[in-house]
């Protein structure tokens, strides 16, 4: 083929590349991970030189920190307006399941990149550090909740994380495990989390620890 038959780039403006960059990243960071993924895969997917990809992040690290913030915010929002409307706690539990398989549903590639082990040197999030955010705003309704019923608001924070934590976990199982519906799923994530809040013991202790106190002495 002559060079005056070679196949011409689409022309974008900057925005425009800069977006699909950022999308082309996405998916093979969600494919590969980060080690795997070159510069030069990413600049040919998009059918630019290496350099355009450098003008735009300054490196791979940069793109990928980039992508990974991107991907937090958008379940960050989701999860803030899920919980941030009134409703019963049963309620809010549902709705946060949701938000988070949901989002597995529909960008099954923004949730593989969250989940895959950062670069070291990233200045990027991380999944346990938006789980961590998420699970500040539980621990604010759990706290008062607790302090109505009579426990002890300050251990909100480890009722939280321990819920946060659970529905996370069971997220990145269901990922490659879609027997389940997800509302099946949502359902009994909140079978055990709303059945075994509204049983709790006010003063909880280990069944060998209450065993091993020495009767006290006359």
């Amino acid at each position: 083929m002559s060079s005056g038959q070679a196949r011409s780039r689409v022309r974008m403006t900057g925005p425009e590349r800069h977006r699909q960059l950022l999308d082309i990243g996405r998916e093979l960071f969600a494919q590969k991970g980060f080690a795997a993924t070159s510069i030069e895969e990413i600049a040919a997917r998009a059918d630019v030189s290496k350099p355009v990809v450098y003008e735009h992040f300054g490196g791979k690290e940069r793109l990928y920190a980039v992508v990974v913030d991107r991907e937090m915010q958008l379940l960050l929002d989701r999860f803030n307006s899920a919980l941030s409307a009134p409703g019963h706690p049963r309620d809010l539990l549902e709705r946060a399941a949701m938000v988070l398989l949901d989002y597995i549903e529909a960008d099954t590639d923004g949730f593989r990149v969250l989940t895959r082990d950062a670069p070291v040197t990233s200045s990027g999030g991380t999944f346990s550090s938006l789980i961590g955010e998420v699970a500040g705003k539980v621990e604010h309704i759990l706290a008062r909740q607790f302090d109505s019923r009579g426990y002890e608001p300050q251990m909100a924070v480890v009722y939280s994380q321990a819920l946060v934590g659970m529905v996370a976990l069971v997220g990145q199982w269901w990922l490659d495990n879609r027997s389940l519906d997800k509302h099946e799923v949502a359902a009994h994530l909140v079978n055990l989390a709303y059945n075994g809040l509204s049983h709790l013991d006010h003063e909880p202790e280990l069944l060998d620890e209450a065993a091993a106190v020495p009767p006290a002495e006359d």
